[in-house]
């Protein structure tokens, strides 16, 4: 079982069941709402991912016709991307877990839309354009 919180402990958030698909995307929507070079995000089956308390100040953003990626009304923590075309899943920005998932990043992702400013690290991990 992982928890997970926002910024202020407002919203706090269980996992319990596996997670999967650790990556850091690097396109410019994600990188927008991390304020940071890349956004790094795991996988949890809907049914796997639980609201403990502050659901009420979770607010949605539909950032492309594709997803819709969520957020604390109150501190502004980076907490779902939620993708239209995959409904069963919830990506979770792993910033926001308070435990070990245990599952390390193996991807680099929109690599082509990647800040000028920052070098992709020689991590061995696998690429991907788009």
């Amino acid at each position: 079982m992982l928890h997970g919180s926002c910024l202020c402990g407002g919203i706090r958030y269980v996992v319990s069941g596996p997670v999967y698909r650790m990556s850091h995307c690097h396109c410019s929507m994600c990188r927008k709402h991390h304020g940071a070079a890349f956004g790094t995000y795991l996988n949890t089956r809907v049914e796997h991912f639980a609201f403990e308390r502050g659901e009420d100040l979770l607010g949605r953003y539909a950032s492309s016709p594709d997803a819709t990626r969520t957020f604390c009304t109150r501190c502004g923590s980076t907490l779902q991307w939620l993708g239209h075309g995959a409904p069963d899943e919830v990506g979770i920005a792993a910033g926001t877990l308070d435990d070990d998932p245990e599952l390390r990043p193996t991807m680099h992702i929109f690599v082509a839309s990647k800040a000028p400013w920052y070098d992709l690290p020689d991590d061995g991990l696998a690429r991907r354009e788009h």
